[in-house]
């Protein structure tokens, strides 16, 4: 009995081929308002563009589209007199915004007086999407007081000075934290502090009582094992600090339009302190790290691999302050040793190393501060002035703010300058900002 099923599916196939072939053949409909059939494929027919290559850019003719996203800059202005009085009655009008010598556009305008919010020029709302429609925002209602961040980085405070450091937070908790302020404190080290944004002064108290210095005393700097940068334990306390604050800064960029005091507390860093002393450099007086147990004599060209640790130090310290101006974070650095004159009784340093650590770890203070719109008590014992100095700043001030008109993404770093045409009143703000790194292609 012969089989005919595979008969049936030849034939079949050659049905199906045979239609395909005249669907093939046959022309497509002339689209609407053309009266010519569409070309055959492979004459004249647009090829598909390459993998990668923008939209538009294959099809002859067609434009490509650009977008470019413009946010908000804003800045925190102080404005007094001569006199040092906060100068409350200045108008948008008044003032005049110049980044990189070129003249904005003000886009909003704030005065904050005593903590509150008097007025406000806010940005236009944004065009509604196509096919959406939203209820207008609501304004926001918890405007008044300030945002307070205070930044202990125990892991560069001295345990010796731990009751001098609660002693500066107590006056801190009484003099500048007011009613309606909401603030929040971390730590870097074992005081284990971390207290989210909250108007309860009470967890102040409670945070007092845990604070505690953990920083390296010099015997350990000099004795600690060295890497290829210096001493490794140094640099890994500094890195734990900086990307600490760091995280602190990039969070508050989430809060607009509200003035952000960050009070740093810390000693400050050097990344090569007594460097004299760790290589066993014996024209140095006081402790020197012996080098006898390594079988190697002082040799002072191996000092040189520590050679760029001040430009290590600039870097991250750019960084940070980076960050804090994208943020609009005013940092103010507090160096709660106060007046130093020496080292320690129980600590054979050798003077002039001491001295020069000293000055390299204020003056990395001074750079957070200076660079961010704020300033730095560093080497005074008179923490009360200080203090009323911030509580001013953070409570009498303007905030501008423009939408700049140099879009340029490979111009990062912008100047800014800010004046005013009110005759006698001096201005202070920030002077630069940076824009966001782009962010890296997804693999």
């Amino acid at each position: 009995m012969p089989i005919r099923v595979p008969v049936l599916a030849r034939l079949a196939v050659a049905l199906t081929l045979v239609s395909v072939s005249l669907v093939a053949q046959s022309p497509a409909p002339p689209s609407a308002g053309q009266g010519a059939p569409a070309p055959p494929a492979g004459q004249g027919a647009p090829a598909p563009p390459a993998p990668g290559a923008p939209a538009g850019q294959g099809a002859p003719g067609a434009q490509p589209t650009f977008r470019v996203a413009i946010d908000l800059v804003t800045t925190d202005v102080i404005a007094r007199d001569d006199a040092g009085q906060f100068v409350a009655d200045l108008k948008k009008d008044d003032f005049a915004i110049y980044e990189d010598g070129v003249k904005q556009d003000i886009a909003t305008f704030t005065l904050v007086h005593g903590g509150r919010v008097l007025n406000q020029l806010l940005p236009p709302p944004p065009p509604p999407q196509e096919g959406i429609i939203l209820p207008p925002p609501r304004p926001p209602n918890d405007v008044a007081g300030r945002i307070l961040l205070f930044f202990v980085d125990d892991l560069h405070l001295d345990f010796a000075n731990t009751p001098r450091i609660r002693q500066l937070f107590q006056k801190i908790a009484k003099e500048l934290v007011h009613e309606g302020d909401m603030f929040g404190v971390v730590s870097t080290g074992t005081s284990s502090i971390a207290i989210d944004l909250t108007y309860d002064r009470k967890r102040l108290d409670e945070a007092i009582q845990k604070m505690s210095g953990g920083a390296l005393k010099p015997s350990d700097i000099i004795e600690s094992g060295q890497g290829p940068n210096g001493p490794s334990e140094l640099r890994y306390r500094a890195h734990v600090a900086f990307s600490t604050a760091y995280d602190v800064v990039r969070n508050l960029e989430k809060i607009h339009n509200r003035r952000k005091a960050v009070v740093y507390v810390s000693n400050g860093y050097d990344f090569n302190p007594f460097e004299g002393a760790r290589y066993g450099d014996p024209n140095i007086l006081g402790q020197k790290r012996d080098t006898s147990m390594t079988g190697n004599d002082y040799d002072p060209f191996t000092r040189q691999s520590n050679e760029f640790a001040d430009a290590d130090l600039v870097r991250e310290l750019s960084e940070l302050t980076r960050a804090a101006n994208r943020a609009n974070a005013t940092l103010y650095t507090i160096d709660p040793r106060g007046l130093v004159a020496g080292s320690d009784l129980d600590q054979n340093v050798d003077p002039t190393e001491w001295a020069n650590y000293l000055r390299k770890s204020q003056d990395s203070l001074r750079t957070l501060a200076d660079l961010t719109g704020g300033f730095a008590v560093v080497n005074q014992n008179d923490f009360d002035k200080a203090l009323k100095r911030i509580d001013n700043e953070t409570s009498d001030y303007y905030i501008v703010g423009y939408y700049s008109n140099n879009p340029d993404p490979t111009k990062r770093n912008r100047k800014l300058e800010i004046k005013t045409s009110r005759d006698r009143v001096n201005v202070w703000s920030r002077s630069a900002y940076s824009l966001r790194p782009p962010p890296l292609p997804k693999k």
